[in-house]
């Protein structure tokens, strides 16, 4: 019991000595001591210029207001940090023995002020005075150890960091937690900046932190995090930024996290990236050249894998990239196309619309990127497996095709947008085998038309919204369709009442060419081959006003004879509502031209009996003709341009 009473009053004594001793000791006697041990630590000097209290809670210590951290010598007038108010913890064991151990610094409202020289060295890189150093063969200090504090936490700081030869970087409301127990240990750091307001959060483990801060490669595990957005970093790094090793992360908002970053948000198709989830072997050096290996990259419902290589530091972005992926699926880009094809302002009824298009996107970046993928599927278009690379350089984009595997065939070629002096738009594309009622069914919702085709097109059009680009087109193209059918539409019916194929036209072979040039497209040879017929066509298509004049000759053959009655066929206007009307101008009847009377009266008769009427005349037979064209040609070409 006595040992007991001994031993709590030498505790009770002790612990009234130590409170003498704080409470007694001044706080600016305390901010000197510290001072000169900081110095000696780092090589710096501490300003005091405002009050200074000594302090028991929350921290064992001093508060001192107004005061500044040397920069180093080659860094300029300006101190490396400035403070409101810094609250110096110190050890209470080594107080009370008479000296001033550092265990804490905090700062409110602090200004740092970071710089690195050419060789590397950054100015928050300290050294031992040689004072420390002279009393080392003492035991009093190691020379080798750099400045070292068990925690460190600045709120509110500003930050101004100029990387030698590079642009400064400016950041406010920065909150830094830094917890060092083990001088030669690992450090915990807890940091948030605020690039554009919203909190960016990275916290983790910095391994052998006083070699870190010395420009030394050691481990690191950070975590970053901002709104729904979190990354990853497992790896080595030094403080200049370079880096190696895996980086994972996912955001399920990058339009939020790109103004997080500071950039512009972006509104992201669903598809390319609206949601991302990312995993890659990564290297970055302080140049800022970032590599990807082993790439895994979501975008919303898609998946592609491979490599990349991005400059950052280049204006703008450069990337080379070759990634692969299985079907594509890109329905949300229908809405964008919509978006900017009929209907805008300034169109009239179905016009091509006068929006403006936004073709900045190509000014983001320059590079090349290939893609090998097992499809491209939108909401109105399938295509197979397909090589496509894009290249872009200056605000113009490449697209080639390696192929594409597209409607049963194959389409090779490239597509242009160059947006360098305004916009302008341009393909040559070579296509073989296409199943055209396919093509058609995807592309203009006709299907109608079936047959293989071959054939190319050679296109350029200028203009800043559709409705200029449409009306802007040249180029030229041509197509070829061997044995096939039209539906609904019965060229047979037309020529013989009594004949046709049940609403359905046969051809032999079809082809034509075409020239285009300020938006109309000219064709002079289309030619289609039938039993017994032949179809011709020539005429003009608008393609950017959206009319058509165009004259469809079928003819008749006589037996073996290759001299047949033609019945033009003329259609204009509007493609929303054409005018369709035999052109009785141009109806050709060489046999009743060169024959004998004998042989008119013989076509006569037939006429009659063919057309169900009597016709004696030549006014008897334009009539009959006329009327019968009529009948027919409507309701077969209506039919044809997809009406019921």
């Amino acid at each position: 019991m006595r040992l007991f009473i001994r031993i709590l009053s030498a505790l009770l004594f002790t612990l009234a000595l130590a409170i003498a001793i704080v409470t007694f000791l001044p706080g600016r006697k305390i901010a000197e001591l510290a001072g000169q041990q900081i110095e000696k630590q780092t090589g710096r000097e501490v300003y005091f210029g405002g009050d200074v209290r000594f302090s028991i809670w929350p921290t064992l210590g001093i508060q001192a207001d107004n005061v500044a951290l040397a920069n180093a010598d080659w860094a300029g007038p300006e101190p490396m940090l400035t403070a409101g108010r810094l609250t110096i913890g110190v050890d209470a064991a080594d107080l009370i023995g008479g000296r001033v151990r550092i265990t804490e610094l905090t700062a409110i409202v602090p200004h740092l002020n970071l710089e690195t020289r050419a060789d590397g060295t950054g100015n928050w890189m300290f050294a031992p005075s040689p004072a420390a150093g002279a009393t080392a063969g003492e035991g009093a200090q190691d020379p080798s150890a750099a400045f070292a504090i068990e925690a460190l936490a600045l709120s509110g700081a500003s930050l101004r960091y100029a990387p030698h030869g590079q642009e400064v970087v400016e950041l406010n409301q920065v909150d830094l937690s830094l917890l060092w127990p083990d001088p030669n240990g690992t450090a915990t750091v807890d940091l948030t900046l605020r690039p554009t307001g919203a909190p960016l959060r990275l916290r983790g483990e910095i391994g052998r932190f006083r070699r870190f801060l010395a420009g030394e490669v050691t481990s690191v595990g950070l975590a970053l995090e901002t709104g729904a957005s979190k990354a990853r970093l497992d790896g080595r790094a030094d403080l200049t930024g370079a880096f190696d090793g895996r980086v994972t992360g996912t955001s399920e908002d990058t339009s939020a996290l790109m103004v997080a970053l500071g950039q512009a948000a972006v509104d992201v198709p669903r598809g390319l990236g609206r949601r991302v989830e990312f995993a890659a072997d990564t290297t970055y050096t302080p140049d800022g050249r970032l590599a990807l290996r082993d790439l895994s990259l979501g975008l919303d419902q898609n998946t592609l894998k491979g490599e990349a290589d991005l400059d950052l530091a280049a204006t703008p972005l450069h990337v080379t990239a070759s990634l692969r992926g299985d079907v594509l699926d890109l329905a949300a880009l229908d809405a964008v196309a919509s978006a900017s094809g009929r209907g805008g302002t300034g169109a009239g009824q179905g016009g091509w619309s006068t929006e403006p298009i936004d073709a900045s996107a190509l000014r983001l970046m320059n590079g090349q990127i290939g893609l090998d993928v097992q499809g491209v599927k939108t909401s109105r278009l399938t295509l197979g497996p397909s090589r496509i690379t894009i290249a872009i350089d200056k605000a113009r984009a490449v697209i080639g095709f390696l192929p594409v595997s597209a409607f049963g065939g194959a389409l090779q070629g490239e597509l242009i947008a160059n947006d360098r002096n305004g916009l302008s738009v341009a393909g040559n594309l070579r296509f073989s085998d296409l199943q055209m009622q396919q093509a058609l069914g995807q592309l203009a919702a006709y299907d109608k038309l079936n047959g293989v085709a071959q054939g190319s097109l050679e296109f350029l059009g200028v203009g800043n919204s559709m409705d200029q680009i449409m009306r802007s087109l040249s180029g030229k193209g041509a197509v070829e369709i061997g044995k096939g059918f039209f539906t609904g539409f019965d060229l047979q019916a037309i020529m013989d009442p009594q004949g046709g194929n049940g609403g359905t036209t046969v051809f032999d072979g079809l082809s034509a060419s075409f020239a285009m040039q300020e938006g109309s497209l000219r064709n002079e040879d289309f030619l289609a081959t039938l039993k017994g017929l032949k179809a011709e066509g020539a005429g003009r298509v608008g393609l950017g006003a959206q009319d058509l004049d165009y004259t469809f000759t079928p003819t008749a053959f006589s037996g073996e004879s290759r001299n047949g009655i033609s019945v033009p066929v003329r259609i204009s206007g509007s493609w929303f509502d054409p005018e369709i009307k035999p052109d009785l101008s141009k109806l050709v009847q060489p046999q009743l031209e060169s024959a004998e009377e004998k042989a008119k009266q013989a076509v006569k008769d037939k006429l009659s009996e063919e057309l169900g009427v009597p016709v004696e005349t030549e006014e008897d037979l334009n009539n009959a003709l006329k009327k019968r064209v009529e009948e027919e040609a409507r309701k077969q070409l209506l039919k044809f341009l997809g009406g019921n």
